[in-house]
Formats: structure tokens, sequence, C-alpha cells
């Protein structure tokens, strides 16, 4: 690839979560538990005569994408028929947008690992209706399932400014956080909600014009798509370097070999022959309303994340972390806005290390757990109040996911608050160094280390409960007395 430039342009498109499809009544199902064909109509399933309503719910969650990937906005919107024969098309054209899309000229800055900003150009946002879903015969055959025919489908077509299979990762991953963020798609790639495919080419390194590119298809993951972009431009440069001629197909990724393979050969625009659907007048947008729901866009993730490091001092690590989900954000935020007001740092060490390994265990989300904001809150308290110390506020925080308690409902009923009574730990320490002499004759010959011995013999004589500070306080004075 060195003699060759990457050139490649993605394709998204993500299911809008409303209640009934885009040109129907019906009920948006989910198209792999539901039985099959049972949220159908006339209308989705293409009967004659039948005519399309456009959904205002779809409308609107596309325009939040389009305002929030900074599109300027068409008000006057056409829908177009796109003509092509499929077994998952039932009316053999799909009404999408063309020549006039809801959204154009947009734009998004993404990360780099090397950690620069790139930004990525946006060409449109436009509004469509899915296709059915086809199940293919292990003997022969296939089964077409109509449950997913006219969902809302928002594509957003990018320009063909990403460069390798990193970018068009990070790429994808920032749309789906922004789609999760506006509450318009749940992103989820196994269901087939959130797709996501890369048109690839490639040029000599110093030239303009574009190469012949290929398109992948059902790619089901991040990984996946940055493997397989990466691959296909590996193999496109050997075809070139052999005399041959890239051919502009539709290719697919074989996970096992771990290489693309030729599906089908890729269409021109031509080929769909566009045209208005005559059923859907021109949408006109009043732009007092568009300017409403610009308005009403959440806080979105680069955003909240330059805040959390501005305002809560905390790392890029940790505020990426905890801005990834606009679920965990706004409960992390409910946490620090609760008096006393805890350090945000301090808070934060405890939901990405102890909060998170616990929703990670038992494979619950944050909307599931049944820790509070205002009880994590209470429990940090009482770490820093020295009713416990740290390590058995670990344990209290398991206990309070696992039961649902307080705290303090868990320290008083377990009696786990800290020991922090200078004579009995005092007395503990004397009877500890009496019971390893040996032990001490060595510290006091220079085997420094072995005051953490000591340490942990304190805490485990007092099971984890005694005041670590103090504990460390009073052994220094007793080991400097045992020197003299």
């Amino acid at each position: 690839m060195s003699k060759y430039e990457a050139v490649i342009g993605l394709e998204i498109h993500a299911e809008l979560m409303t209640n009934s499809k885009m040109f129907c009544g019906c009920r948006v199902v989910d198209s792999v538990e539901a039985p099959p064909n049972t949220a159908v109509c006339p209308v989705c399933l293409g009967m004659p005569g039948m005519l399309p309503v456009v959904n205002a719910q779809a409308v609107e969650y596309a325009l939040r994408v389009a305002l929030a990937l900074n599109c300027t906005i068409n008000l006057h919107n056409v829908f177009a028929r796109k003509n092509y024969f499929y077994p998952d098309l039932p009316k053999s054209y799909q009404i999408s947008q063309y020549e006039r899309p809801l959204g154009i000229k947009g734009w998004l800055d993404i990360e780099l690992e090397n950690g620069e900003t790139k930004r990525i150009g946006i060409r449109r946002v436009h509004m469509e209706e899915d296709t059915g879903k086809l199940t293919h015969l292990d003997g022969g055959g296939s089964l077409v399932d109509y449950n997913r025919s006219s969902v809302p489908l928002l594509e957003i077509v990018s320009e063909p400014d990403i460069r390798s299979g990193e970018e068009a990762r990070a790429y994808a991953t920032r749309i789906r956080q922004i789609l999760r963020y506006l509450g318009v798609n749940s992103g989820d790639m196994e269901k087939g909600v959130f797709r996501v495919e890369p048109n690839i080419s490639i040029r000599p390194v110093g030239t303009a014009a574009f190469g012949t590119r290929t398109e992948l298809k059902n790619l089901n993951s991040f990984r996946v798509l940055a493997d397989g972009t990466d691959y296909e431009l590996v193999r496109q440069a050997a075809v070139l370097d052999a005399g041959r001629q890239v051919v502009q197909e539709t290719r697919g990724w074989h996970e096992g070999r771990r290489e693309t393979f030729s599906q089908r050969i890729k269409e021109e625009a031509e080929d769909y022959r566009y045209l208005p659907d005559p059923d859907l007048p021109p949408l006109h947008l009043d732009a007092t309303w568009v300017e409403e729901v610009r308005a009403a866009l959440p806080e979105l993730p680069q955003a909240k994340l330059a805040r959390y490091r501005a305002d809560f001092g905390l790392s890029a690590y940790d505020a990426a972390v905890l801005t990834e989900d606009r679920t965990v954000a706004e409960w992390f935020e409910t946490a620090v806005s609760i008096p006393p007001h805890l350090n945000p740092k301090t808070i934060a060490n405890w939901v990405i290390n102890e909060l998170f390994r616990l929703m990670n265990e038992s494979k619950q989300s944050i909307d599931d757990i049944r820790v509070s904001p205002a009880g994590l809150v209470e429990l940090i308290g009482l770490v820093e109040k020295q009713t416990i110390n740290n390590n058995t506020g670990k344990e209290v925080l398991a206990e309070m996911f696992a039961s649902g308690q307080s705290g303090t409902a868990v320290v008083e009923a377990k009696g786990l608050a800290q020991i922090s009574d200078e004579a009995a730990l005092a007395a503990t320490i004397k009877q500890i160094l009496a019971d390893n002499a040996a032990m001490v004759e060595r510290y006091m010959n220079g085997e420094a280390k072995l005051r953490g011995f000591f340490m942990g013999q304190v805490m485990q004589a007092t099971q984890g409960k005694a005041n670590p500070k103090l504990v460390n306080q009073l052994l220094g004075q007793a080991l400097n007395q045992a020197e003299k």
C-alpha cells in the first residue's frame, strides 16, 4: 500500500426507534424475536392501491441527527422511488430520498489513535424505509420476513475522507454514539438496526482521480469493519500490482478465512431509475420547528467530554469512559450534584473501577442496578469519614449492588465499622510483635519491607476493619520503641 492512497466513504443505515413504521401504522417489532410476518399490512406489503403516509416522529428523529451532524437542512424535501427487484422488497421499489435529502454538507470530528483530530465530511442524511429480511436455507431457497419492511431508516453518507480501517471504525463508532445520545437508535449491530457499509477504493499517491470502488456489506461489528476495510485495501493493491483491474462490486467478509469475497456486481445510481414518488407530496419543514428541534438537542458526547475535563478535572480517559453512554453520564452527574458535593474524581474512580466491575460481572446496565447515585455518595462519605476503610467500602458496595440496601445499613448489620480505638489497636499491635519476635529482629536488622507484613497481620487480626492510617502510625511507634 505504500504507493497507494486509500479513499473510503461510509454509508450508515440506522433504523429509527419509532413505535410505528415509516409510511403505515404497523407497529415496529424486534426483527429477531417477533414471529415472522406478524407486523405487516397492505401498505408495507406493497398491495395495489395502498397509499403511504409519512411518520412525523420519524421526520423529527431524522432531523435531530442531521442537526447533530452539522448539516444544512433542506426545508423542501422530496421522496423518491428507488427501483430495483429483490425478494425482500415487496413493492419492487424502495421509498427513499435522492435529489432533495433532509440534510447536506455536514461534518463530524473524530479522534485518531495518535491523538490528533480529523474532520470527516458528511455528504447527506436522508430518510427512507427499510426492506424485509431474507433467511437463506442451507438446503437451498430462502424465507422472507416482512416485519422489517417499511421500518423508518436513516442513511448517513460520508464524503470519501477516510483513509484506513481504523479511521472508518472511529467514525462509525462516533456516529453510533451520537445516535444513542439522541435516543433515535439503539446501535445494536447484531440485530441489524445499525449497519455500516464502507465504499473502498485506492489511487496512486499524489493523484486526485478516484479508483474503482467496492462496497462491503453484512459487517456485524466495528472490528470486522476495520479488518475488512484494511484487507480490501491490500487486496485492491495486489490486483493493480498484478496488472489487472478492480471490479466494481459488492463484497462480503468471511470471518473464518478473514478475507472478503465477491457477492454481486454493484449498481450505479442510474440503474435505480430514481423518480419522485407520486403518492407522497413534497414535505415542507417549518423553519421555526427546525430551530425548536435544534434547541432541544441534548449535550453531545464531544461537548460533554470537554466539559468533564474542564469542570470536573477528569483525565481524558475517565471523561471518555463516563461519556460513552448518555445514561451513565447522567447517573454520574446526578452523583456529583448531591450534597456534600464530593470530589468528582473520587466519584469517577468508584464508578469506573468498582461499579463498572460489578455491572460487567452481572451483565447489568446502569438502568438495571440497585445502587442509586445517592447511595454511592453515601458510601464514599462513610469511607472519607473513616467510618469504614477503602477495602471494606468495596465489600459494602458489592452487598449494596446485590441487595439494594444502603451502605449505612450494610455496615451496621455486618458490624463493619472501622476500628479507630487507639488503645485497642495498640494492644493488638503489641501482641503481634510479641508473637513474631524473629520477624521484628529481622526488621531491626534492615529488612524494612517486613513492615508490610506487620500491617497485614494487624488487618487480618481485625478482619480488615482497622483504620489503616492509624495502624500505620501506631505500628511505626511500636517498632521504634522495639529498636530502643
